[in-house]
């Protein structure tokens, strides 16, 4: 099963989640998908066994061949190349790797090359695995890290994912795929506004849904309202806790500092277990 925790805005609370449920599950993996700024590994702190750097293609243009015809900046949908006169300009950033520059050019003046993006760690605490991508500074494109990260899912284990905040291609390619999204958030304004947002895009890939209300006893009740009358249910709700707020300050999982929390968790898993059956049949 794969199970992505997802937020439309950071800071809800979403990696405590994710963090804590993979601890909680045996047979697990978590990967962390939140590729621009990872933070799994500081509350589960595996040992890091394997490192794999990411490459993606880009053109590369020989001149000698060009006849700077333009079709090429003419065909790229992400406006990665610019034809001057006597050069042509790349934009590597811009670049997603289509090839479709290199196929339509009639002089066949266009080849590839590989551009390293980031790289891919692998490890483990005790039993679960963990796998996590780290974007290059500088990239502005994490699909393409987000689906190698997401190539290590394992059929045989539950996978947790954490995908990045937000509702951008990132949180979208994270969520793909997913038996079921737990969407974390918060009763403010922003709160309520970012998670209609992720719940407008979680209903449009048809991927069923569930909601946790972290620090719940602030703000309004316009979220749980809302989750009423989108007939989505709330899965759990965490209090507004100064030992909480340390315990997560200090790197240090929820479970492990206060094992208390451990039967709401497994009371989570549970009803995530029904909800994705449900969702499936």
């Amino acid at each position: 099963m794969i199970v992505t925790i997802a937020s439309g805005k950071g800071g809800t609370g979403k990696t405590t989640i994710a963090a804590n449920l993979a601890l909680l599950i045996s047979n697990a993996q978590l990967l962390d998908c939140d590729v621009e700024e990872p933070n799994a590994h500081f509350f589960l702190k595996p040992e890091i066994k394997t490192s794999r750097k990411v490459f993606v293609r880009v053109p590369v243009i020989d001149e000698s061949k060009c006849t700077f015809c333009g079709r090429c900046q003419k065909l790229c949908a992400f406006h990665a190349l610019a034809v001057l006169p006597s050069k042509v300009l790349l934009f590597p950033e811009l670049c997603h790797s289509c090839g479709v520059c290199s196929h339509f050019c009639p002089e066949h003046a266009i080849s590839e090359e590989d551009r390293e993006i980031g790289f891919v760690e692998i490890g483990s605490r005790g039993q679960l695995q963990f796998i996590r991508g780290l974007l290059n500074v500088g990239e502005s494109m994490a699909p393409p890290l987000i689906r190698e990260v997401k190539s290590y899912l394992n059929p045989t284990r539950t996978n947790i994912i954490d995908a990045p905040p937000g509702t951008a291609c990132s949180m979208v390619e994270s969520v793909r795929g997913s038996d079921y999204c737990l969407l974390v958030t918060e009763p403010t304004p922003f709160g309520l506004n970012d998670l209609k947002l992720a719940t407008k895009v979680i209903t449009e890939m048809k991927i069923p849904a569930g909601v946790v209300i972290n620090r719940c006893d602030l703000g309004t009740e316009d979220v749980r309202k809302f989750c009423e009358q989108e007939s989505i249910p709330v899965l759990m709700e965490i209090p507004f806790r100064r030992e909480i707020a340390a315990a997560y300050a200090q790197g240090d999982l929820l479970l492990e500092k206060m094992p208390e929390y451990r039967p709401s968790f497994k009371k989570l898993w549970e009803r995530i277990e029904n909800f994705a059956a449900e969702g499936a049949a």
